[in-house]
This record gives structure tokens, C-alpha cells and sequence, in this order.
């Protein structure tokens, strides 16, 4: 009878809930926060690319003598060199891994801030964006990667969401630097982030899938283990990693043309033509040339390139927050 009643009691002092230890550890969460700090950097080089034509295009014209034409040139070669790192973007971070291909980023990034620092003519100009462009296609798909692979799961969405968030904040604080600077001082200023995120990430740990896809299996646990924790086990993920791998490895490598079959025609078509809405609706003009569009309009362009700040700090805020309460419900 007194055993029985001991283990009565026991019973009832035993919580209702259990509640499992956590998967990471207060310093793995922050190796996690630098190494995603250091990543959307590149983010921020997005926005600062985006938005710097349009503070910009008085002082560039003025200066260099450039003729609306030849401006335009300048502005829109972005998408062009936008198109080609994103086109190679993938190939390049498998190859030499998502930090490697940040550090390829940054390389052209600093190297086309300079060429418009430095820019006597239009020629230098073009090169230095279209160098731009490039950086900004590789980072638009490693940097969202990147993040997602080192993130724990319960935190994943919070972490993604900070990538647009940075880039932009990188507009709109280029359109308003651009109200108080010169075009080659906010050229020089574009550098700051790509030199923050090159010289950081050789602080932080490479993706620990990459790694794992590369059979790098010594590098794969220590970064996961960095990145969780020096206390955590860390064996119930890696074997899901490893797991997930070697599904993808089995897999036959999906080909351009394997697109255009049959059952993928609505996903194809709603997909693509969002894309295509979206860009026909003239986002990107209005970005490049805002500073342009409201002297037009009867505005000072520092006036306008304020109240264009104003307006994309509000949206973006609200759409961040609605953003992040999604995720929040989700996980």
C-alpha cells in the first residue's frame, strides 16, 4: 500500500505537458543571427544597386554630359547583367559552395562601385552596372538559400523574410543618402556592405547541406554542430540531411525542355505570367528613374525622393509584419 501510494503521488507531480529540450542552444542561435546578418548584406547591396539610379541621374548627367538615352543605357543595363548571374547563379553556388558564390558576388559588386566611382565617360559607367547586375543575379538566389539551409526548422520563415526586408531597406536608404551626397560618394558608400559581407562570412560556417551534397562529411558535421550548438545532438539531423541527399543524388538531373510536358502547363503558365504582370507593370521604371518621373511632375526631386522613402518604408514595414505573422501561424 505505501508503495503504490508513492507512486500515486509521483504521478501527480509529474507535468501534464513535457517539455523537450530545445534543438539549438542560446550560442548556436547566435552563430546562426551572424551568419544571416552577414548574408543579407548582400541583400542590402540589392537595394543599394536598385536605387541608385534615380538619386543619382541628375548629378551623373550634369557631370559626364550624358544624354537621356545614354542615362537610360546606364539604368536599365542592371537587368541585363541581372540576367546573366542568375542564369549561372546555381551552377556557381554548387560548384563552389554558398559562400564561395557570395564571395564571387562581392567581387563584382566592388568592382562595379568602383568603375562608377572612378567613371570619366559613359562606357566605364555601363561596365560598372552591368557588373552590378551580375552581383545582384547571384545574390537574389544564394543569399534566400543560404539562409534556409543553416536555419533550424522552427525558425526558417522568421529568418527568409529578413532578406527582402534588407533589400528594401537598401533603396530606400540609397534614395535617401542620394538626397545628401554626391553620385560618387553613394558609389563609394555601395561598397561598405559587400566589404562587411566578404570579410564576415569567413567568420561563419559554410551550409551544412551543401557540404553534405559534396560528401564533405567531416565539414558537414562541424558546421552543423557550430550552427546548433556544442552541446546538441545534432544525429537526428544530420541523418536527415543525409537522407534528404541522397534522394535528390538518385534522382535523374531535370532537363530545360522537361518544363514545357504536358502536366506542368498551368503551374508553367501562372507561374511565368505572374513574373512577366509584375515586370510589364513598370516596377523597375519607377525605381530607376523616380527622382526623374517626379521633376516632371512639377516636384523638387529631393522632395520626391523623401516622400518615395516615406512610402516604401511604410509598405515594406506593413508587408513585413504581415509576413512575419504568417510565419508565425504556420510554425
Amino acid at each position: 500500500m505505501e508503495e503504490s501510494r508513492i507512486e500515486e503521488d509521483e504521478e501527480l507531480q509529474r507535468p501534464l505537458v513535457h517539455h523537450h529540450a530545445s534543438t539549438t542552444s542560446t550560442s548556436s542561435i547566435t552563430v546562426v543571427i551572424l551568419a544571416t546578418l552577414f548574408a543579407v548584406s548582400g541583400s542590402y547591396v540589392f537595394g543599394c544597386a536598385v536605387g541608385y539610379s534615380s538619386p543619382a541621374q541628375s548629378g551623373i548627367s550634369k557631370d559626364l554630359g550624358l544624354s537621356l538615352a545614354e542615362y537610360s543605357l546606364f539604368g536599365s543595363i542592371l537587368t541585363i547583367g541581372a540576367m546573366l548571374g542568375a542564369i549561372v547563379s546555381g551552377r556557381i553556388a554548387d560548384k563552389i559552395g554558398r559562400r564561395g558564390a557570395m564571395w564571387v558576388s562581392d567581387i563584382f559588386g566592388i568592382v562595379g562601385w568602383l568603375a562608377i566611382f572612378f567613371s570619366k565617360g559613359a562606357w566605364s559607367l555601363d561596365l560598372g552596372r552591368l557588373s552590378l547586375g551580375c552581383a545582384i543575379g547571384l545574390l537574389s538566389y544564394v543569399v534566400p538559400i543560404y539562409i534556409a539551409e543553416i536555419t533550424p526548422k522552427n525558425i526558417r520563415g522568421a529568418f527568409t523574410t529578413v532578406n527582402q526586408l534588407m533589400i528594401c531597406f537598401g533603396v530606400s536608404l540609397t534614395y535617401l543618402f542620394g538626397t545628401l551626397l554626391t553620385w560618387r560618394m553613394l558609389a563609394l558608400i555601395g561598397t561598405i556592405p559587400c566589404l562587411v559581407q566578404f570579410v564576415g562570412l569567413f567568420f561563419v560556417p559554410e551550409s551544412p547541406r551543401w557540404l553534405a551534397k559534396v560528401g564533405h562529411e567531416k565539414g558537414f558535421e562541424d558546421a552543423l554542430q557550430r550552427l546548433r550548438g556544442k552541446n546538441v545532438n545534432i544525429s537526428e539531423e544530420a541523418d536527415e540531411i543525409r537522407d534528404y541527399t541522397a534522394t535528390l543524388q538518385r534522382l535523374s538531373e531535370a532537363r530545360l525542355l522537361d518544363l514545357f510536358q504536358r502536366r506542368y502547363a498551368h503551374s508553367l503558365i501562372v507561374g511565368v505570367g505572374l513574373m512577366v504582370l509584375q515586370q510589364f507593370g513598370g516596377v523597375n521604371a519607377i525605381a530607376f528613374y523616380a527622382s526623374a518621373i517626379f521633376v516632371s511632375a512639377g516636384f523638387s526631386s529631393s522632395v520626391g525622393t523623401i516622400a518615395m522613402v516615406v512610402v516604401q518604408v511604410s509598405s515594406y514595414s506593413l508587408n513585413f509584419n504581415l509576413k512575419m505573422e504568417n510565419v508565425i501561424i504556420i510554425e
